[in-house]
C-alpha cells in the first residue's frame, strides 16, 4: 500500500521538527528524512524519488538555500518541488527561497491547516 502513497522527503537538522512533520504526513504520505543538505540530495537523486522536498533553511554545512539550488540545477533533481519550512520569515527570505525555485515557504512551527493548503495541490 505504501507505495501508492506520494513520498515527501522532510529535511531538517533537528529531529524534533522532522518528528512534527512526519507526524502530521504519515497517514497521507510516505515520509523520509535527512538531517543534512548532502543526504537530502542523495536521497532526490534515488529512485523513487521524493514528490515533495519539505526543506529547513538553517542547517549546517549546508543550507536549505544551497540544497534547493543544487537540486534545481541538476537534471535528475530539478523537477522535485521544494517548500521551505523555516523561522527565517523576513520578505527578503521568502523572496530568496522562491527566487532559487521553491515553490512555497512555510513559517514554523507548521500548522497542519497551512501544510496542507499548500502540499495538496502540488501533490494533486
Amino acid at each position: 500500500m505504501n507505495g501508492d502513497k506520494p513520498i515527501i522527503l522532510v529535511v531538517d537538522d533537528a529531529a524534533d521538527n522532522i518528528q512534527l512533520l512526519s507526524g502530521l504526513l504519515k497517514n497521507q504520505y510516505k515520509v523520509k528524512a535527512s538531517t543534512s543538505g548532502e543526504k537530502a540530495i542523495a536521497i532526490a537523486n534515488k529512485s523513487p524519488q521524493p514528490s515533495l522536498i519539505l526543506l529547513d533553511v538553517i542547517m549546517p554545512h549546508m543550507d536549505g538555500y544551497q540544497v534547493c539550488e543544487a537540486l534545481k540545477k541538476d537534471d535528475n533533481t530539478k523537477q522535485i518541488p521544494v517548500v521551505f519550512v523555516s523561522g527565517k520569515i523576513m520578505q527578503e527570505d521568502v523572496n530568496k527561497g522562491m527566487a532559487l525555485g521553491a515553490v512555497g515557504y512555510l513559517q514554523k512551527p507548521v500548522q497542519l491547516a497551512e501544510l496542507e493548503k499548500i502540499i495538496e495541490p502540488i501533490l494533486a
